[in-house]
């Protein structure tokens, strides 16, 4: 077990939007989170990252997985979208829990940083600046800056937001293929479960009634057979 979440209620201010969740993402996993809009995807995200703490319960790291190991793709800003900075220098910022308290990057670090962009197939845009690229082109970048961080698991915030479907399917193969292939562990919020139920081997259903199992189990589940289908999802 990577990854476990013990009777975990997520929320601000006091105020729980899930509760009592629990599940486990094992090493090599591909677990898409799905749900509707406000059912709490994000705010999970964010627990399990501990960027905000749960109102109750407890995440759990296993396997020798620490924080610092956990790689991160958030939803893309305005302003982080016309960051000035180039695209070597963004993904090699990735390397920073390495360096501890070395003020630069060595060696390995930095080849290292180049094998990602080799791996997303950047390379040919290391010195262009981040802010000229096309949303496709930055959505790589970034993957490679998450990368950068970690071996073991990459945790994803919608990471086809606002791309083209030619784009989009692109990325769902990347993600596809560094699970399948780099046996990295996947965790992702997506809004297309179509694609949650093509590429995934666990689903997370949050909302009013919270589903967690295989995506063969999902589908067969009776309570959502009428979700799957008003998203055009597998029947």
């Amino acid at each position: 077990m990577q990854l476990e979440c013990r009777d975990l209620t997520v929320g601000y201010d006091g105020k729980a939007i899930l509760k009592n969740i629990n599940f486990s993402v094992e090493e090599g996993e591909y677990l898409s989170i799905v749900g509707e809009n406000g059912s709490g995807k994000s705010t999970l995200m964010r627990t399990l990252l501990r960027l905000q703490q749960p109102l109750s319960g407890e995440v759990i790291l296993g396997n020798g997985l620490n924080r610092e190991e956990i790689g991160y793709l958030p939803q893309q800003t305005v302003i982080q979208k016309d960051f000035p900075a180039s695209v070597r220098e963004i993904v090699l910022s990735g390397c920073q829990n390495r360096c501890g308290l070395r003020p630069f990057y060595n060696r390995e670090e930095k080849e290292y940083a180049y094998q990602m962009m080799e791996k997303m197939q950047i390379i040919h845009l290391e010195k262009r600046c981040y802010r000229e690229l096309s949303g496709g082109q930055q959505q790589r970048v970034l993957f490679a800056r998450a990368l950068c961080a970690t071996r073991k698991i990459l945790l994803l915030d919608e990471p086809t937001a606002g791309l083209d479907p030619k784009v989009t399917k692109e990325m769902y193969q990347l993600i596809y293929e560094l699970n399948q292939r780099d046996k990295l562990t996947i965790v992702m919020i997506s809004h297309d479960l179509r694609a949650a139920l093509t590429y995934s081997s666990h689903i997370l259903h949050t909302g009013k009634h919270v589903f967690f199992g295989t995506k063969e189990e999902y589908i067969r589940h009776a309570r959502h057979k009428e979700y799957i289908k008003a998203a055009g999802g597998i029947k």
